[in-house]
Order: structure tokens, then C-alpha cells, then sequence
């Protein structure tokens, strides 16, 4: 089992920044790729951004160059570095662990763009 505690989420005025972390914890294999994902209110889950054990990332079109996905293998950590915030970027945020045909998510942390 992986457990996933996400944090970062808030308040921020359109083309602001927020970072958002998550940590993983227990049955950590070597190769596994983290990702988050994004609901909003009335919508589908929708993908964000994904960062292998490896360092490949790739991203949604609608977040590409304001968004960054980074990882820290040894602490078993993913952060979005989220920046120029629009409103359509409100949603519940949630990290994503994938390894050995596993998925685990964590319970989500709210960003809020709004002036």
C-alpha cells in the first residue's frame, strides 16, 4: 500500500502562483511514475501532469508552460509549480502514484483562483 498526503492548495488572485506537494509513503517500488490531476466543480477528473522515476514529464495542453511537475526520488515527493493562475484553474487537486499496474490517489487539495 502507498499512501499520498497532498498540500499547497489555497487562494490566489488570477496570474498568481501557488505550489502544491505531495508526499508518498509506505510500499514505494524504484519504478513508478506520479502525476496530478485536476476536478473542477461539475466536471470530469482531468490530467494535469505526469513525471516518471526518471525524470520524463509531460503535461495537459491547457497547463503547458505555466505549469511544472518536479520530483525528489530520495523523499519520495512530487510538487506543481503552478504559475500565472487563471480561474479555470480552480479545482480540487489531487496526486496520483503509479507502480506495478497500481494506482493510488490522494484526497485532493482545493486551489482557488479568484480576484
Amino acid at each position: 500500500q502507498v499512501q499520498l498526503a497532498e498540500s499547497g492548495g489555497g487562494l490566489v488572485q488570477p496570474g498568481g502562483s501557488l505550489r502544491l506537494s505531495c508526499a508518498a509513503s509506505g510500499r514505494i517500488f524504484g519504478s513508478n511514475t506520479m502525476a496530478w490531476y485536476r476536478q473542477a466543480p461539475g466536471k470530469q477528473r482531468e490530467f494535469v501532469a505526469r513525471i516518471s522515476s526518471r525524470g520524463t514529464s509531460n503535461y495537459a495542453d491547457s497547463v503547458k508552460g505555466r505549469f511544472t511537475i518536479s520530483r525528489d526520488n530520495v523523499k519520495n515527493t512530487v510538487s506543481l509549480q503552478m504559475n500565472s493562475l487563471k480561474p479555470e484553474d480552480t479545482a480540487v487537486y489531487y496526486c496520483q502514484h503509479a507502480q506495478r499496474d497500481t494506482i493510488y490517489w490522494g484526497q485532493g487539495t482545493q486551489v482557488t483562483v479568484s480576484s
